[in-house]
């Protein structure tokens, strides 16, 4: 038992200290995940930062994702476009929610607002030597008034779209459409433009914003 221990202690020593290399300088860990994301069967560790460079909405974060090779913990993949910055949730401040790792998929969740709400979730899966996103869904609105729903599958080019109103006087009538978008080509690294992304569905005509 003390031997399983001490290996135990020994393997948290290796990699906080392999951690603590990688760390940004003066940054904090908001959290720390671990999964299989390249099909080995070995669990990466994926760590989000908020770093202490300031941006536009607060804090810039970043994500590293860490893979051990040869006894050694490297970044696979880094980015700080992937995570919103610490203020970005509006009147809600921080729109960091959680980070999970799934059947080789790594999803983040980021929501923000006030009154009028908004919430979304991105998956991305590494493919072509990089993390790509291949879903993103997304629930926005208040009530009252509507609330829309999103779901993209960027594998696909599918994209599901359905909008509940109540205040049908202001916001006409409820609409839903499927609609398909194909050869986007978004990761981590690019994941977020000074200019929001944006597809105007061609039935519809509502604006979908990613």
């Amino acid at each position: 038992m003390k031997k399983i221990l001490f290996t135990l202690s020994v393997m948290i020593s290796t990699f906080c200290f392999a951690q603590k290399e990688l760390q940004p300088a003066g940054s904090e860990i908001i959290e720390t995940v671990e999964g299989d994301l390249d099909g080995d069967k070995i669990p990466e560790k994926v760590v989000i930062y908020n770093t202490a460079d300031e941006g536009e909405l607060g804090n810039i974060r970043e994500i590293q994702i860490l893979k051990k090779s040869g006894g050694t913990w490297m970044i696979l993949s880094k980015s700080r476009n992937a995570i919103l910055e610490s203020a970005g949730g509006g009147m809600m401040g921080d729109p960091y929610q959680s980070t999970t790792i799934s059947k080789g998929i790594l999803s983040i969740t980021q929501a923000g607002g006030s009154s009028w709400k908004w919430g979304y979730t991105d998956k991305y899966r590494l493919q072509n030597g990089h993390f790509e996103l291949i879903g993103y869904s997304s629930e926005s609105g208040r009530p009252g008034d509507y609330w829309a729903e999103v779901d993209f599958n960027l594998s696909t080019g599918q994209l599901n779209y359905k909008k509940e109103v109540e205040n049908t006087k202001e916001y006409g009538k409820s609409k839903q459409e499927t609609y398909f978008k194909k050869g986007l080509k978004i990761d981590l690294q690019n994941r977020h433009q000074k200019d929001q992304r944006k597809i105007v569905l061609p039935k519809t005509k509502e604006e979908v914003y990613f």
